[in-house]
């Protein structure tokens, strides 16, 4: 880091007297050299604020809808499916249970049948034929 001159040295008069000691080719033009960045680079958005609201509101906007529809496809979605807790009466849920529960037993069909009481020769029943 070079070391700070003294007001009263020759190269500091130079300076003052001489201008900034750079080429006389470069303009100074609102208070900064032409080949320099602009300092108000980081302000040029809001030379375009109204457009850059009108963009962030409109994608507000956008999301909002998505976001509707995707929740509308969901209720939809929610009614055609059929939920037995949500859909049937109470008390289903009960015989649900006891149906569940109800198993065919393993044994042997044909010991069963041996000891059945009913009339293997008997005609097949039909609900509402008369015999």
């Amino acid at each position: 880091m070079p070391e700070p001159a003294d007001i009263n040295s020759p190269e500091v008069a130079k300076t003052q007297a001489g201008g900034s000691g750079q080429g006389k080719d470069e303009n100074v033009v609102n208070g900064h050299k032409e080949g320099e960045a602009n300092p108000f680079a980081e302000y040029m958005w809001m030379e375009n604020e109204e457009e850059y609201n009108r963009q962030v509101e409109e994608e507000l906007l956008e999301q909002e809808f998505l976001e509707r529809c995707f929740q509308e496809m969901l209720e939809e979605e929610d009614q055609d499916w059929f939920i037995p807790a949500r859909d049937l009466p109470p008390g289903v849920g009960q015989i649900q249970q006891q149906l569940s529960a109800l198993s065919v037993g393993d044994g042997n069909a044909e010991d069963i049948a041996r000891k059945s009481s009913l009339n293997p020769e008997a005609k097949e029943f039909v609900p509402g034929v008369k015999y």
